[in-house]
C-alpha cells in the first residue's frame, strides 16, 4: 500500500494534520491537573526601608487589605473559586485566586480587565474587547495563587479578573471585583 504515490500522498498529510492538532490543542492537558498553592501576600519590608519615608506610608496600612473580591463563575470550562484583589502594605497590589478549581488548557492566563461578567456562553469571549493587563500565565489550574499587579496600572478601570486561554481566545471563567 505504501508502494502507492496517492496512498503516500494522504497519509502524510493525515499524519501532519494529526501533529498539528495535537500540538495546537493540546488535549493531554484535560486529564492532567497541576495544583499550585501559595501562602497569602505578606508584608515586604524590604521595600518600605528602601527610600520611602516614614510619613509617606503612614496612611497604608500595616498588613494587606482586600480592595474587591468576587466569585468565579464557569464559561467556556466549569470553574470556581474566589478572586481577590489585595493592596499590600507597600503599596503595590496583587489578584489573588483561592481554592481555584478549573481545567488545565493550553495557554492560560490571568487578565484583570474591565468587561462586566456575563453568565454562560455570553461572556465567554468579551474579555479581550476592552481593556486588559494579563498578570502572567496561569501557574496552576487548581489551588491558591498570587499575581502580582505592574505598579503603572490604574486600578480604577478595572473591574473583572479572567481565566483566559490567549490560544483559543476564550475565558475559562472570570469573576466580578466589587469593592469591599
Amino acid at each position: 500500500m505504501l508502494g502507492r504515490p496517492w496512498a503516500v500522498g494522504l497519509l502524510v498529510p493525515a499524519v501532519a494534520g494529526i501533529g498539528a492538532g495535537l500540538f495546537w490543542f493540546e488535549p493531554w492537558k484535560l486529564w492532567q491537573d497541576e495544583t499550585v498553592n501559595e501562602a497569602p501576600p505578606l508584608v515586604v519590608e524590604a521595600s518600605r526601608s528602601a527610600g520611602a519615608s516614614p510619613s509617606a506610608t503612614a496612611s497604608v496600612p500595616d498588613g494587606p487589605l482586600t480592595l474587591a473580591s468576587g466569585e468565579l463563575v464557569s464559561h467556556e470550562h466549569e470553574t470556581s473559586g474566589t478572586v481577590k484583589l489585595v493592596r499590600l502594605s507597600d503599596g503595590s497590589h496583587v489578584v489573588r485566586l483561592e481554592e481555584l478549581d478549573t481545567s488545565n488548557g493550553p495557554d492560560l492566563r490571568v487578565w484583570l480587565t474591565d468587561a462586566p461578567v456575563k453568565e454562560g456562553p455570553a461572556g465567554w469571549r468579551v474579555f479581550d474587547d476592552g481593556e486588559y493587563v494579563s498578570l502572567g500565565r496561569l501557574k496552576g489550574n487548581k489551588g491558591s495563587q498570587n499575581y502580582a499587579v505592574p505598579g503603572d496600572v490604574d486600578l480604577s478601570g478595572f473591574s473583572s479578573v479572567s481565566i483566559w486561554c490567549d490560544r483559543f481566545d476564550v475565558s475559562f471563567g472570570a469573576a466580578e471585583l466589587a469593592r469591599a
